[in-house]
């Protein structure tokens, strides 16, 4: 990436829409309608619209290191409310990556500053998963299962906050979690069973 002609790029991309859709400009000032939150990692590898063949409107974003959803982290919690109680979305996603950085330092024996409290999130996941996860010999794929196990809770995370259990109730809105493999390029679905999973915490987590 050549910095010094990222004016020009977008000049050029202008252009190009504009050679499409004379339109396009204004079309996509009038608003946005997007049915889908999309809450994906930072990595710069990974592209929320790009890897779904979404086009601008049609997917409401937000990315932070390894795709959090702490209950204290007031940027996640308000994009949450937003999407659901005012865009009206009917999915929302959370997407994790294999070779996830944030992961793997979480893993890591040793002080990261200002990242401690944001990694202690998921080394608080191997802890919930300790005992299958130490069971996997296989150092690759122990890091895999926790991507995976990382995304599950954070959808349980999501679940955990009162507009998404009301718009659960009442408009079906959908939950998910998903895996962008960087070797192959899929998108994977966990099928996590949300409902099952829910039913056990419903006492503790249950706000409407």
């Amino acid at each position: 990436m050549d910095f010094d002609k990222i004016f020009e790029h977008n000049k050029k991309w202008i252009n190009k829409q504009l050679e499409n859709n004379k339109n396009y400009f204004g079309e996509l000032a009038e608003g946005q309608s997007p049915e889908v939150l999309y809450i994906g990692c930072s990595d710069s590898r990974v592209t929320a619209e790009e890897l779904m063949g979404a086009k601008p409107g049609q997917v409401f974003v937000h990315r932070n290191i390894a795709n959090m959803i702490p209950n204290t982290d007031l940027n996640s919690q308000s994009v949450i409310n937003y999407a659901v109680n005012f865009l009206g979305v009917k999915h929302i996603v959370v997407c994790g990556h294999y070779e996830c950085g944030g992961i793997k330092s979480a893993m890591q024996q040793s002080d990261l500053g200002i990242l401690n409290p944001w990694l202690r999130n998921i080394r608080d996941v191997y802890r919930l998963h300790n005992k299958e996860l130490t069971a996997i010999a296989d150092e690759k794929k122990r890091y895999d299962r926790l991507v995976e196990l990382n995304v599950q809770e954070q959808c349980i995370n999501v679940m955990k906050t009162a507009e998404v259990q009301k718009a659960i109730v009442e408009r079906n809105l959908k939950v998910h979690g998903w895996i962008f493999d960087l070797h192959t390029g899929q998108i994977i679905d966990l099928n996590i069973d949300l409902e099952a999973k829910m039913q056990h915490i419903q006492s503790i987590y249950k706000l409407v």
